[in-house]
């Protein structure tokens, strides 16, 4: 079973994809999604050996985590921008030790970080042990750090276990 469908996540989100492009939902649009899904990950699995594990139900909850962040940053983003002003920000560089191994998780973990207005990943040190993130007002950056740690790090840690 593996040989016909090396990566089953990814077969069922091009069908998904490809239906939502597709704008319709007809029985030939489903089969060309499903023969891309099916097609493109078996061609692909080469170039992917040594595939992550992903604990979808920790997925899940960490999406439903970072759009709920990102939701609630924007409006604090606009508070700021609009109430307060810009000698009242203070603005800093972070940079955030990680605990994350594998480069899936990291690349997660800056891609959240940048996705959350008001901060932005800049950098990973060439070790891969420290993120450089810079950050739109940060009055505390070691509670800042802390809290970015404790919010998505620890989370991704179960998601990518």
């Amino acid at each position: 079973m593996r040989r016909l469908i090396p990566h089953p996540g990814l077969s069922v989100l091009l069908v998904v994809f490809w239906l939502l492009m597709a704008n319709s939902l007809t029985i030939g649009g489903l089969v060309v999604g499903i023969v891309i899904g099916l097609a493109l990950p078996i061609f692909t699995a080469p170039f992917w050996p040594g595939r992550p594990r992903i604990d979808f139900g920790a997925a899940l909850a960490y999406l439903a985590l970072v759009l709920r962040d990102i939701i609630t940053a924007n409006f604090e983003i606009a508070a700021i921008i609009l109430f307060r002003r810009n000698r009242d920000l203070r603005p800093a560089w972070l940079v955030i030790p990680m605990d994350l191994a594998t480069p899936e998780a990291i690349t997660v973990f800056a891609g959240t970080i940048s996705l959350t207005p008001g901060t932005v990943s800049s950098d990973v040190s060439a070790c891969g042990r420290y993120l450089l993130v810079h950050a739109l007002d940060a009055p505390d950056p070691a509670a800042e750090i802390a809290r970015i740690k404790a919010r998505y790090e620890s989370r991704l840690q179960k998601v990518f276990p």
